[in-house]
């Protein structure tokens, strides 16, 4: 296995930080206590708390690469930094120092109530974004995130609520809504094992719950409470990802490209951003084990591939669950019907 160079510092960069977070830990919570803090210990609890707020931040940045250095960033893990350091090092040789970790718990805490001022927001300005969403001729999935990120923010803790809105929506309030059928849109599930998988996870999950829970109740009352919470969500989840999946085919609409797959992942493309579509099977062998291609292929009870790949200009952004964005530069689809989409989508390009 060959690896990367920057896949080698990341390791040294963990390497790093698990020796740092090692003596440390050695250092307060083992014999070895005794020996280096027998005598004066100033010095050794103001590196430790150097190792914790400043070294560990820098290096948990480093190994993750993905998210740019951010001084929000910095002192949000200096802030977790602190209050481990509480946690880890002993009241008595801690308290000359105690008010470093007053300051990391100030931190997180005004963090939480910006996040949840956020929140309030959010729901405060509820009725003016679903006005703002009958105003967008697009899907759901598509139009209520641009119209939270026009009226309230597009912090991270507002993406999380917003996917869980769309989950709540989907699973509960939309059975009534018709599936739409309109030109140039393309289903991705109907020749997939997609929604009888969801529906049999759903099944199990239930049975696992009514055989497991009252069981696990008489052992341990707090876990049976998290199990249960953690197998309703889920239950949740797939009954809402089914009726996304159904409601939000794949649309061609005024030069732009809506795809998603229920829940887990949209992408809107502008034409003007595909290069080429590849549909030659080992090509699409070769691009799509890459990590700068998402896939758009319904899960099936056997081994299914893309029927294309749409090569990008340039990296485009993809919503993926909770929030959480990525860029792409590769988009493989598989869909019911193939050949009638490639029309589709080479006579758009044409018209361009």
């Amino acid at each position: 296995m060959v690896v990367s160079q920057r896949d080698l510092k990341s390791y040294i960069w963990m390497a790093l930080l698990l020796l740092v977070l090692a003596t440390n830990f050695a250092l307060y919570r083992t014999p070895l206590t005794e020996v280096f803090l027998s005598e004066e210990t100033k010095g050794v609890i103001l590196g430790s708390l150097f190792d914790l707020a400043i070294v560990t931040p820098l290096l948990i940045i480093a190994i993750d690469r993905k998210n740019k250095f951010t001084i929000k960033r910095f002192i949000m893990l200096m802030a977790g930094g602190l209050i481990f350091a509480k946690l880890l090092i002993p009241a008595q040789h801690l308290a000359p120092f105690v008010g470093f970790s007053y300051v990391g718990f100030a931190i997180e805490g005004s963090i939480i109530l910006f996040e949840l001022s956020l929140i309030g927001f959010l729901f405060f300005l509820m009725p003016a974004v679903i006005r703002d969403v009958r105003t967008y001729d697009e899907g759901l999935l598509f139009a209520f995130p641009k119209a939270v990120q026009k009226r309230v923010s597009k912090h991270r803790i507002v993406q999380m609520i917003i996917s869980d809105l769309l989950m709540f929506y989907y699973a509960f309030a939309s059975w009534k809504r018709p599936i739409p059928v309109v030109t140039n849109t393309f289903t991705l599930h109907k020749k997939s094992s997609l929604l009888a998988f969801q529906i049999m996870l759903i099944h199990a999950i239930v049975i696992e719950t009514l055989g497991i829970h009252w069981w696990l109740h008489e052992k341990s009352m707090v876990i049976s409470i998290i199990l249960l919470i953690l197998n309703v969500y889920s239950v949740v989840f797939f009954l809402g990802d089914i009726q996304a999946v159904r409601l939000n085919p794949v649309r061609l609409k005024e030069q732009k490209l809506y795809l998603s797959l229920g829940l887990v992942k949209q992408m809107e493309l502008s034409l003007d951003d595909i290069k080429s579509i590849t549909t030659d099977q080992e090509e699409l062998k070769k691009k799509l084990n890459a990590k700068t291609t998402i896939e758009f292929v319904a899960r099936d009870f056997e081994e299914v591939h893309p029927h294309m790949i749409l090569e990008l200009k340039k990296p485009c952004t993809a919503s993926l669950l909770i929030g959480f964005k990525k860029q792409y530069s590769r988009v493989a689809i598989r869909l019911d019907d193939p050949i009638a989409f490639k029309q589709a989508l080479q006579q758009h390009l044409s018209n361009e």
